[in-house]
C-alpha cells in the first residue's frame, strides 16, 4: 500500500509539472510596424512585459496585440495601414484568425509574425 501511495504523489507532482500554463505575447507598432515578442513565462505579466521589451524602443505606440495562454497567437497587417490579431491552440490557426481579424479594417492581408507560447 505505502508503495501505491508513493507511486500516486509522483505521478501527481509529475503531472503537475506537465501540465504547467505557458503565456506569450505579441507587441506591436502601427506607426513604425516595430514587433516583440515573448513565449515560456509562467504568467501573462511576465509575458507581456518581455514582449513590450522587445519592440523597437523609439516606437512610443507599442503595445500588446495579443497575448496566449497554452496556444498561440499572430499579428497580420494589411496594405492600408489596418492590423490585426489572432489566436489558436496552432500556429496555423492563429495565424488564420490574424488575417480574419485583419480583414475587417483592410484589404489583403499578410502575417508578420506569430509565436507559440512554448517554442515551436
Amino acid at each position: 500500500m505505502k508503495r501505491i501511495l508513493v507511486s500516486f504523489a509522483v505521478l501527481t507532482s509529475l503531472a503537475g509539472v506537465a501540465l504547467a500554463d505557458t503565456h506569450g505575447a505579441i507587441a506591436y507598432s502601427p506607426s513604425t510596424s516595430a514587433i516583440g515578442w515573448s513565449y515560456a513565462h509562467a504568467n501573462r505579466g511576465d509575458a507581456e512585459t518581455v514582449a513590450r521589451r522587445n519592440c523597437d524602443s523609439s516606437a512610443n505606440d507599442c503595445r500588446i496585440a495579443i497575448w496566449f495562454r497554452n496556444g498561440c497567437g499572430a499579428v497580420a497587417v494589411g496594405h492600408r495601414g489596418g492590423w490585426g490579431s489572432g489566436w489558436g491552440y496552432d500556429g496555423r490557426e492563429a495565424q488564420r484568425q490574424a488575417i480574419r481579424s485583419c480583414r475587417k479594417q483592410t484589404g489583403s492581408c499578410r502575417v508578420i509574425r506569430w509565436q507559440c507560447s512554448e517554442n515551436e
